[in-house]
């Protein structure tokens, strides 16, 4: 009798034998792109830097009280073809975005956000006017057409003010730019604008367009005459970035949708089978192109069909034990399950670091599903049945250690800058009880951000913070989404 996993390869084997012909096929020549998000996941999606998730929205800059320099992006995971070497066509594309820029504290503004379209998924930009596009050590690198929504004036790229929407194509120097208080649309209200970039490959033009409500404008506010087809060439990414330099900025994005359009299809059949691949969640749809077969592959077909005709029968019997071997297995799940429940029932369970690093293979990047701003969130695997989690590292750990190690001694003053010379040490002992509740591994123990302001204008009374650092828990009963834990206290 076949083993399982025998049995296992021949149905995957026929399963791929039998639906061939119904496998999309996507070409860096062929195919239109749509997507979008009416709210964000992980899912399809890239953060760098400072950027994060919280509560389905996307923010690109930290989101601190404080005055500080930032730089975040988003990027849509799969590349997007713009362009058919065999046709000599570009894209045409559309993206619709809404999204707010706010400040924290008053007048402290700087520097905005952009949408990019990039041949690079990896570069983290500078903060500043660089915003988050490009590295300011490697102004060349990164070949790019984005535009911008500019909120600080930057003399080093020619802004014409601290108020501008503008053209970029891999420079920070706008070809052209526009100011969106000549349609009453102020980028720095804190409202929720949306955005439309339209780009018309036939006629050259490029459109933005920005209002108040979901309803597009009849008149873009920034018109461009521009032939991108030197620029926009293969394979190319799409998304986000934004930065802050001295300032308390956010740049959230709420939704997004995109699409390309223009491209010929591959087979002038008056009766085509589009065939479309969709992942729903993100609904990405890419329409495939058909391609004819030659004669010699009819008779090969023919061939195949006649073979998985004789093969029905042991199909058949395949699929029968494949049923019986996957509902066994299904049945053993649910009995570790049941038995992990059990065993965690009394209490959370505690993992020491040496657990953790091997749960997550040493911390590797390829275990890395989100960033926040202060660490990274991994995905382990332990040892026991079923057990999968997601695990934060802060960049600041040892850091933290030393700090809770003094507080322990009742020493936490130590931690201060000794410059201050001794100087407002009960504002320094509250700053660093804060500190160390926000990090502290025990996330029912971490306060809010609205606590954490509280506290620090001296309008609630401080969190206890235990004088052992808790160790890192896990239980079943704790209902957090990935979201909450890349967010987390950051």
């Amino acid at each position: 009798m076949a083993s399982p996993s025998q049995i296992q390869q021949f149905c995957i084997f026929l399963f791929i034998l039998f639906n061939l012909k119904d496998l999309p096929l996507v070409l860096a020549s062929g195919g239109n792109v749509s997507f979008e998000f009416p709210s964000f996941n992980l899912r399809n999606l890239t953060l760098l830097g400072d950027s994060y998730l919280r509560r389905g929205v996307i923010g690109l800059t930290r989101d601190v009280t404080v005055p500080s320099s930032s730089s975040g992006t988003l990027i849509y995971d799969s590349p997007i073809p713009f362009s058919d070497q065999e046709s000599n066509t570009t894209a045409s594309f559309s993206t619709r975005f809404s999204f707010s820029i706010l400040d924290v504290n008053e007048n402290s503004y700087g520097d905005g956000l952009s949408f990019f379209l990039s041949q690079d998924n990896q570069t983290l930009g500078s903060p500043g006017g660089y915003l988050g596009l490009v590295n300011s050590s490697q102004l060349t690198r990164n070949r790019f057409v984005a535009v911008e929504f500019d909120t600080r004036l930057d003399a080093r790229f020619n802004d014409p003010n601290d108020h501008h929407v503008g053209l970029d194509i891999g420079s920070l120097n706008s070809i052209k730019t526009a100011d969106p208080m000549s349609q009453d649309i102020d980028l720095k209200s804190g409202d929720l604008i949306t955005a439309w970039i339209d780009y018309e490959n036939d006629l050259r033009v490029l459109n933005v367009y920005m209002s108040y409500s979901s309803l597009k404008p009849g008149q873009p506010l920034l018109n461009v005459d521009v032939d991108l087809s030197e620029y926009l060439k293969g394979d190319m990414y799409v998304g986000f970035s934004g930065s802050t330099e001295g300032s308390t900025e956010l740049h959230l994005v709420a939704n997004w949708s995109f699409r390309t359009s223009g491209f010929p299809p591959a087979n002038p059949n008056p009766n085509p089978n589009p065939n479309p691949h969709n992942v729903s969640g993100s609904s990405v749809t890419v329409t495939t192109p058909v391609i004819p077969v030659s004669n010699a592959a009819s008779k090969r077909h023919k061939s195949l069909v006649l073979g998985l005709g004789i093969a029905g029968p042991a199909f058949f019997c395949a699929s029968l034990m494949a049923f019986g071997y996957i509902s066994v297995r299904k049945w053993q799940k649910i009995r570790r399950v049941k038995s992990l429940k059990a065993e965690l029932v009394t209490g959370p369970k505690e993992f020491s670091y040496k657990e953790l690093k091997l749960a997550t293979r040493g911390f590797h990047s390829s275990r890395i599903i989100g960033r926040g701003a202060f660490g990274n969130v991994y995905k382990a695997t332990f040892n026991f049945p079923g057990s999968i989690a997601a695990v934060k590292r802060s960049k600041h750990s040892h850091e933290v250690d030393w700090v809770w190690g003094l507080h322990g001694e009742g020493n936490i003053i130590e931690a201060a800058d000794p410059r201050l010379k001794g100087e407002f040490e009960e504002e320094m002992r509250k700053l660093l009880l804060v500190g160390l509740s926000c990090a502290n591994p025990d996330s029912t123990g971490r306060p809010t951000m609205r606590r954490v302001l509280q506290i620090l204008n001296g309008e609630a009374e401080p969190v206890a913070v235990p004088r052992k650092k808790p160790s890192l828990t896990f239980s079943c009963s704790l209902a957090l989404t990935l979201e909450e834990i890349v967010s987390g206290c950051d």
